[in-house]
């Protein structure tokens, strides 16, 4: 059963998945050497899932 606290925790989810995938996207869209100098993680292309940024260990 939904209640307010679920739909607003979905909501939020949502809201931070989608923000996430819009700086992913900002971030692509930079020159290879610019992201490199600003210190940005590497971005990995996957197959099924499309580009991504991944953290070293």
């Amino acid at each position: 059963m939904f209640t307010l606290s679920s739909i607003g925790r979905i909501t939020t989810r949502y809201m931070r998945a989608r923000a996430r995938r819009r700086s992913e996207r900002a971030l692509l869209s930079l020159p290879i050497e610019l992201r490199k100098d600003i210190g940005w993680p590497e971005i990995v292309t996957d197959a099924q899932n499309g580009p991504r940024i991944c953290r070293a260990p």
